[in-house]
């Protein structure tokens, strides 16, 4: 299985989308309801969206195996000296392959290239894709982040930081 981190391309919009909504949701299964869930996905995974985050530079990489997106990656400064992973997904069969490693290192050198010292990511409290994925690589718990949803749920993010 060969493995190309590219970067993304309206033609990748669809694919990146099924992607993201899809892994998302699995992160917040059994913790925030379906209504939630739905609007969270329309709103942050349309292609409309995309494009439009793909335009200002959101996507980063994508990873690609005979041509089929596998896996997504974004993430800017958002401090001198100071990055931030938005996302990071990889479809459900091509896990545990090492294309989420592969994604998070184009990325790091892309944010050390534009000044980044210091790298953070937002973790659903509970994801146990990305917590374990995260800490293997040098990332430190900061703290805990509760944000109040428009369903009057409660969403918890873990905050996350390395040094690069």
């Amino acid at each position: 299985m060969e493995v190309t981190i590219a970067k993304p391309t309206e033609n990748h919009i669809e694919a990146i989308s099924a992607i993201c909504s899809a892994g998302w949701k699995q992160t917040v299964e059994g913790k925030l309801s379906e209504a939630y869930q739905e609007r969270n996905v329309d709103f942050w995974y349309n292609h409309e969206r995309i494009r439009s985050d793909l335009e200002a530079g959101s996507y980063t990489h994508v990873a690609l195996i005979d041509s089929n997106v596998a896996g997504v990656i974004g993430g800017g400064l958002t401090s001198p000296g100071v990055s931030e992973i938005f996302m990071l997904y990889v479809e459900e069969t091509y896990r545990y392959k090492g294309i989420g490693r592969l994604l998070l290192e184009a990325l790091t050198e892309l944010q050390k290239e534009q000044g980044a010292a210091e790298q953070w990511v937002s973790v659903q409290e509970g994801n146990q894709f990305g917590i374990p994925f995260y800490e293997a690589r040098g990332f430190r718990l900061q703290g805990k982040k509760t944000e109040g949803t428009d369903t009057g749920e409660e969403q918890v993010s873990l905050r996350y930081s390395r040094e690069i």
